[in-house]
């Protein structure tokens, strides 16, 4: 492996506004270096909390209903009572949006954790003060020179677990299996990780969905194991409106070298290349017609989002 910089699907431009955003916490906005959250917060003592990452493209937050429903649905699963309705959720995002003057290339996360603990331990029965809801928004431009050369991956050790442990479609704070994957890529000289499901299939990376193409077919994970991604949802609707074969199944190490291209989606950089895998150049290291093709078709769907809350 060269040794270039290494590179996220998270890189983003520097932007000096950042240095003075301010965040939501509990309905109340702080500047970022006030902002506040207790040491007894279960989030973190424990990871206990769910989350969700947004883009604002022209003051239209794309796909918010479907990222709330997402949030709501693990909230449901680990019995935390978000304390808001999705309509007041969603003026709060609003709301930090234009408390930092921002309508397009930002970024939101908008995270609820089980609050504040009377003591530093699990039962529940210590959370007496209700959830904690923060939002982050900053500026935040795709760094397209950086990820535009493509990822490199690493296939690690760590896979992505049954859902009797702990279920990959929870979009929760506990992301320290995730963590470990990816340090164990970066000691390896690669920018992400690249890890398998239990049964050794190829499934995911550390923090995207995962997809490869071959001989003009697009194959992705069964989803079984992984974040079902709102993006990765987009990509598959618009391979089959698209004429565009897609499969979602199981497949092999094997079959992901021999792809003509590989590519990473999620809701920061939409889609990423992938340049090389285990040190295999993929696709000679260039982004391919397929990946190219759909790119476009997403950003002309983001478009429409754009549009379609321009007339709302």
């Amino acid at each position: 492996m060269d040794s270039r910089n290494h590179v996220s699907t998270h890189d983003a431009l520097d932007d000096p506004r950042n240095a003075d955003v301010r965040i939501y916490v509990d309905g109340e906005f702080f500047h970022r270096d006030e902002a506040r959250v207790s040491v007894f917060d279960s989030g973190f003592l424990l990871g206990d909390g769910v989350w969700e990452g947004l883009r604002i493209h022209d003051g239209c937050v794309p796909f918010l209903d479907e990222h709330l429903d997402r949030l709501f649905e693990a909230a449901k699963y680990i019995e935390l009572d978000v304390g808001m309705t999705r309509e007041e959720l969603s003026t709060a995002v609003r709301a930090t949006l234009g408390v930092n003057d921002m309508h397009t290339d930002a970024h939101v996360r908008l995270m609820v954790t089980r609050g504040r603990k009377l003591r530093p331990f699990q039962h529940p029965h210590l959370n007496i003060h209700g959830a904690t809801v923060v939002i982050i928004a900053e500026h935040s431009r795709v760094d397209q020179d950086a990820t535009g050369r493509g990822i490199r991956l690493f296939t690690v050790p760590h896979h992505r677990g049954l859902p009797l442990t702990q279920d990959a479609k929870l979009n929760s704070h506990s992301k320290l299996n995730c963590i470990i994957a990816l340090n164990q890529a970066v000691q390896a000289g690669a920018d992400e990780a690249l890890m398998l499901d239990p049964f050794g299939f190829v499934n995911t990376t550390n923090s995207c969905n995962f997809f490869i193409a071959r001989k003009g077919e697009v194959w992705t994970s069964t989803g079984d194991y992984c974040m079902n991604g709102i993006t990765r949802r987009r990509v598959i609707e618009l391979c089959r409106e698209n004429r565009i074969p897609v499969f979602e199944r199981n497949y092999s190490l094997v079959d992901t070298y021999g792809a003509d291209e590989a590519f990473l989606t999620g809701t920061f950089g939409a889609q990423t290349p992938v340049s090389e895998i285990d040190g295999r150049s993929i696709g000679g290291g260039e982004p391919g017609p397929i990946f190219r093709r759909i790119r476009k078709l997403y950003a002309e769907l983001i478009q429409s989002q754009v549009a379609a809350n321009g007339r709302g």
